[in-house]
């Protein structure tokens, strides 16, 4: 020790403290980061290394305190009595040579660069090396990148690797997106397990069930002399009894390779009978007779139109995203509607006729949701307000309402493409605030009132016959109730019965066609609109016999329970409502 350095602490010695308890803790909090990027310096040069990775004809040298403290697959080698942990160089399998190399430069400087070319290489890499962050960093970049061509290979992929979250999310896309999935060469190409397994599922996106039917002829037919025989096993699975009479009789009996098969041909006179013999459904009871409901697909909620507090008309429109849960303004429509009919087809909002405050109106506007505007389409042929509007195979039904004199039990049907309205054969009963929806291939009207009696009673009509006939009535008398269908069965809730506003609801079951009572909302809403998105049912604005409503509660069928969510912010009941679902 110099003289420098023995007088300092002569001097230090000499320091009087006050005795104390009290202390302090300095700590310096980029001290590990600072020592890791020292550490790879040294690894750099070559310097105080004491192991060597060797993949295929690559070597890559490395300190294992680093590669213990970070990896836990070498935590694990160097930390017990391996044979590795004291070997100077150690060959490794299974593993790239430039994803091994990544991941050991990850070790030191705790980044890795994810891309397209190399993404593969490196979640096989981490799962090998046991690196859970770089493993969910890997997978998170393909859930970003999923597409109708490459999805099956992905999820593939994954599932040999126990990637479970990235498996799951290619099920959710596949399912979403089944209809441009199921043309790829990907799904031509599996194998029947799986093909058989995909078009099983409950939660396909599909608008009609010749898609699943025209997917397994096509897989089918891309090699006949291997897949022929696994047609009627596959047609099983396939919900033939969905498909309309027309479907079955034009496209389906005439494939010969149906014709050709008695057990096909069995699955096909199941399906005629469904539609034949509506009395012998409940016989039928099976997984085929149910719709498919892909609970995946987001809908922008539209609220229309309706009324202020003081009961004047609006033409406001707002729009609530269930994803972040929140209500915002959206474009106007160009006239004030209350008691306006809604509905939604090929992705567009329709506003139907309505009361202005002083008229009811036979105007339709239609709003694009690509364009944001507002444009005006043919108008009906009758005024109506309190009216209830339906899509039924890309065509649009309304039913009844009030022209400002009477009940109407009147029905007309848009075309979009023509552009025009036509008259089709009317209701049974004259119905205004009715419940209107489109269900099992037909266009149902509930409840409603006609000026002197509020109804239970339910009617639909089968655009085939061009008839209405008589359903299972409700359990309860209900007029300015909502409607709605969900996962194959029609519901209904709150209303009028003539002496008591309503919070009660009920659904319909078409297999039992019988009505039960299920959990009630949580306050009486009369003109309330019922709409489903996401598996749940929302019930949107309404009346409580005092006030107009702003407030929102959805239904979960599993829970059987009603629960608020944000309110409207411009609307005060009385609103028409639509679900526009997301690209």
């Amino acid at each position: 020790m110099d003289e420098e350095h023995s007088q300092l602490l002569v001097d230090l010695e000499s320091i009087s403290l006050v005795d104390t308890d009290e202390f302090t803790i300095f700590s310096q909090d980029d001290l590990p980061v600072g020592g890791f990027q020292v550490m790879e310096d040294i690894r750099r040069k070559g310097k105080l290394c004491d192991v060597t990775l060797k993949v295929e004809d690559q070597c890559f040298t490395a300190h294992r305190i680093v590669l213990a403290a970070v990896i836990p697959y070498f935590n694990a080698m160097f930390t017990h009595d391996m044979a590795e942990s004291k070997q100077m160089e150690i060959t490794m399998q299974g593993i790239d040579p430039s994803a091994l190399e990544s991941l050991i430069n990850f070790a030191y400087s705790g980044k890795v660069k994810v891309d397209q070319s190399n993404v593969q290489s490196l979640l096989v890499g981490a799962s090998f090396l046991q690196l859970a962050k770089v493993r969910e960093a890997c997978s998170d970049f393909l859930k970003d990148r999923l597409y109708p061509h490459n999805v099956l290979g992905i999820r593939a992929f994954a599932d040999t690797l126990g990637c479970w979250s990235l498996v799951e999310e290619c099920n959710r896309y596949l399912q979403k997106h089944f209809a441009e999935v199921c043309v790829s060469d990907e799904f031509l190409s599996l194998p029947l397990q799986d093909v058989r397994e995909i078009i099983s599922r409950d939660e396909l996106n599909v608008q009609s069930e010749e898609t699943v039917f025209e997917a397994v002829m096509s897989w089918v037919k891309r090699d006949l002399a291997e897949r022929g025989e696994h047609l009627p096993e596959l047609l099983t699975k396939v919900r033939m009894p969905l498909l309309t009479p027309q479907y079955l009789t034009d496209r389906v009996a005439t494939e010969n390779l149906i014709r050709s098969s008695h057990e096909c041909r069995d699955l096909l006179d199941e399906a005629k009978d469904y539609h034949l013999m509506p009395e012998r459904r409940p016989l039928l009871q099976s997984f085929r007779t149910r719709p498919r409901c892909c609970n995946d697909i987001v809908g922008l909620i539209y609220a229309v139109g309706g009324l202020t507090k003081s009961g004047d008309s609006l033409s406001t429109v707002e729009v609530y995203d269930p994803i972040v849960g929140r209500w915002q303004m959206a474009e106007s429509m160009s006239m004030l509607r209350s008691r306006v009919g809604v509905v939604v087809m090929k992705k567009k909002l329709y506003a139907i006729g309505g009361y202005d405050g002083i008229d009811r109106l036979a105007t339709v506007e239609v709003f694009d949701p690509t364009s944001k505007c507002w444009s005006k389409v043919c108008p009906m042929n009758c005024k109506r307000s309190a009216v209830g509007a339906a899509v039924l195979n890309d065509h649009l039904y309304v039913c009844g309402g009030y022209d400002g004199v009477t009940s109407l039990n009147t029905v007309e049907c848009y075309d979009s493409e023509a552009n025009k309205w036509s008259m089709v054969t009317s209701m049974t009963k004259h119905r205004s605030a009715a419940g209107v929806v489109a269900f099992d291939g037909h266009v149902y009207a509930i409840g409603g009132h006609d000026g002197l009696s509020i109804f239970d009673s339910v009617e639909r009509y089968d655009p085939t016959t061009c008839q209405w006939t008589p359903v299972t009535p409700m359990l309860s008398k209900r007029c300015r109730l909502g409607a709605a269908t969900l996962d194959g069965r029609l519901y209904v809730c709150g209303g009028y019965d003539g002496s008591t506003f309503l919070r009660t609801v009920e659904v319909y079951d078409p297999i039992t066609s019988k009505w039960s009572f299920i959990g009630a909302m949580n306050v009486t809403r009369s003109r309330v609109a019922l709409v489903a998105n996401m598996g749940r049912l929302y019930a949107i604005g309404g009346y409580d016999g005092a006030n107009n409503l702003s407030t929102v509660e959805v239904y979960s069928p599993e829970q059987d329970q009603w629960e608020f969510i944000t309110s409207m912010c411009a609307h005060e009941g009385g609103v028409g409502v639509g679900v526009i679902p997301l690209p």
